[in-house]
């Protein structure tokens, strides 16, 4: 084990929740600004073979934020079920893969990960299920670590009820673009196949299954990052990855009712993320937000590098705010001068609002 570190037709309107409706019955105004957030969400089962949904059931949860002017602080009507999940999105943060290593007759590293598609149950609000198609059982899947000029060779096995594909970003063969009609084309259940090629460009990169309806595999959850460093590596730093996306709980293709990094809204402001003041933080941050045109983050009280994709080691600018279309994805790089909690959010009220939001803890 290498040991390295540096759309659906619409439901009728008496059965579906959208979030603008929500936000209007709930009478709710801005969280960043300090109110309080009622929020609706449904659970529904029976997917078909061809992954359109059947009837829904519908469950409410309810999450009250509330920021006064002694500090911030968070309530909830409790927290997800972590072992229930099997994945904690404050692991996640610093979780990184580097999977198996051997050496080719050529000398080359030959870096491997076995990776699996699995239908699962998530709790993603307290009470409210969601049943998410993924990688290895999580939302978002594995962060896979490679270095430049490493051979990678993914084995991938379809565990889930629905044919899948892993495409990944980044420079590869044709038949290893992990799309219908190409290569090994669709992964159906119980079929295995093998994704091999060069790990390039360095950089900050991410995968996803491309399988038909592409919308709603993406939006079930099938999607992860993957990190392939440059071979003389970056400056030290604490780094952690964050995945932007959310959940179309009414899986009526018109919106998401959920929205988060890494798998669980509002996680960040129950645990917040712990940094050492001072320290260099390295963020790498991907949408794979769907149903939404564009995401965004916004850091309160500092300013960060921004470096689009990580494929140049120059950042394009220093700033507090940035915009991603799904599959864009950036390097963060910080230092938090002080002490205390820092928010950080979508500068889209509406996501905030409904669950991307959290906070840096920065400690002495």
């Amino acid at each position: 084990m290498d040991s390295d570190r540096t759309a659906p037709e619409p439901a009728a309107e008496e059965s579906s929740l959208t979030r603008r409706s929500l936000l209007r019955k709930a009478g709710l105004t801005a969280a960043v600004g300090g109110a309080g957030a009622v929020l609706g969400a449904r659970t529904a089962s029976g997917a078909t073979e061809g992954g359109q949904m059947g009837s829904a059931s519908s469950a409410e949860m309810i999450a009250m934020h509330t920021v006064n002017h002694g500090g911030p602080t968070f309530r909830a009507q409790g927290m997800v079920d972590n072992s229930f999940n099997g994945f904690d999105p404050t692991e996640i943060l610093r979780d990184f893969d580097w999977g198996r290593t051997s050496k080719l007759p050529n000398g080359q590293t030959l870096r491997e990960w076995d990776v699996n598609a699995i239908d699962k149950d998530i709790e993603v609000a307290p009470g409210v299920k969601f049943p998410a198609w993924t990688f290895d059982g999580r939302v978002p899947g594995r962060t896979l670590r490679a270095k430049e000029g490493e051979r990678l060779r993914i084995n991938f096995g379809n565990g889930s009820a629905h044919p899948h594909t892993m495409h990944f970003h980044g420079i590869h063969p044709a038949d290893m673009d992990g799309i219908a009609g190409l290569g090994a084309g669709l992964i159906h259940p119980g079929e295995r196949t093998v994704y091999e090629f060069e790990a390039e460009p360095f950089g900050l990169h991410l995968f996803h299954c491309h399988a038909e309806p592409l919308a709603e595999h993406i939006a079930r959850g099938m999607y992860g990052t993957m990190i392939i460093d440059p071979k003389a590596g970056r400056p030290a730093a604490d780094e952690m990855v964050m995945v932007q996306a959310g959940y179309n709980t009414n899986f009526d293709g018109l919106g998401n009712q959920l929205y988060f990094v890494n798998g669980i809204p509002f996680c960040y402001m129950h645990v917040p993320v712990k940094v050492k003041k001072d320290q260099l933080v390295r963020l790498y941050l991907t949408n794979l937000l769907e149903y939404d045109p564009i995401n965004s983050f916004h850091l309160h009280g500092n300013f960060f590098d921004y470096y689009p994709t990580g494929t140049r080691l120059e950042p394009s600018e220093f700033t507090d705010t940035i915009s991603q279309v799904q599959g864009q994805r950036g390097i963060l790089e910080m230092r938090f001068p002080h002490p205390g909690k820092y928010m950080f959010h979508a500068h889209k009220t509406e996501f905030a609002e409904l669950g991307w939001m959290g906070f840096f803890e920065v400690e002495e």
